[in-house]
């Protein structure tokens, strides 16, 4: 089965340093991992490159959470 959230993750974790273990489909990019908009560019850009998924900058700004990068790939594969 094609786990997008676990796919997600390990990209954030790849981008953003934080412990796998210590990171939750409901955290927020900014508030909680710190990401900075510089981060949220290479994060999108390697979700664009891992699902075949164009990213809209509408999409983009509604992308707080990895549930929400996993809600919108599931819906625009």
């Amino acid at each position: 089965m094609d786990d997008i959230p676990a796919r997600i993750r390990r990209i954030v974790v790849r981008q953003l340093g934080v412990p796998e273990d210590a990171l939750s489909n409901d955290m927020s990019f900014v508030d909680d991992l710190g990401a900075d908009s510089l981060d949220a560019m290479e994060m999108v850009l390697a979700f664009e490159g891992e699902f075949g998924c164009p990213i809209s900058d509408e999409a983009i700004r509604k992308m707080i959470t990895v549930r929400d990068a996993a809600s919108y790939i599931a819906a625009n594969q």
